[in-house]
C-alpha cells in the first residue's frame, strides 16, 4: 500500500491520505472544490467548484501514476440536485470520451457549504484493463 501525497491538491484537513494505491488501484479520497494554491478563495458557483474539485482528483491521480483517463468509478456528492446540470457539463467537459462508472448522490450540506465534492477509484496508467 501506499500513500499519496501532492502539492497538486488541497492538504488533508483530517486524519486521511489524498489517495492510496493499493495493488493496481488508485482510490481518491473526497476532493472538495479547494484550490491549493490559494484555499481562501471564493468558491464560486456550482460550475466553478466541479472544475475546481476535478482538477484537484485530476493532480492527486497524476502524483499516483494514473490519470483521469484511468477512471473506473466516480462518486459526486452535491448539496442540492438543482445543480445537476452544472455538474454534469462540466463533468463531461473534463472526461470526453471516457466514461467510468458514476453516481450522483444529492446529501444535502456539504462540509464549508461547499457545493460539490468528488471520491473516485481509477486504475494505475499502464495496467491491463
Amino acid at each position: 500500500m501506499r500513500l499519496v501525497k501532492t502539492e497538486l491538491a488541497p492538504t488533508p484537513g483530517g486524519h486521511y491520505s489524498q489517495a492510496v494505491v493499493h495493488g493496481d488501484t488508485v482510490y481518491v479520497a473526497g476532493q472538495l472544490p479547494i484550490d491549493p494554491d490559494d484555499p481562501d478563495a471564493p468558491p464560486g458557483d456550482a460550475s466553478d467548484q466541479m472544475r475546481r474539485a476535478m482538477t484537484n482528483v485530476r493532480g492527486i491521480l497524476e502524483a499516483a501514476g494514473s490519470g483521469l483517463e484511468h477512471v473506473l468509478q466516480v462518486t459526486v456528492y452535491v448539496s442540492d440536485i438543482g445543480h445537476w446540470g452544472a455538474v454534469n457539463r462540466v463533468y463531461t467537459e473534463m472526461m470526453g470520451s471516457h466514461r467510468p462508472a458514476r453516481a450522483v448522490v444529492p446529501v444535502g450540506e456539504l462540509h464549508f457549504g461547499y457545493l460539490v465534492e468528488i471520491q473516485a477509484i481509477a486504475a494505475l496508467a499502464g495496467e491491463p484493463s
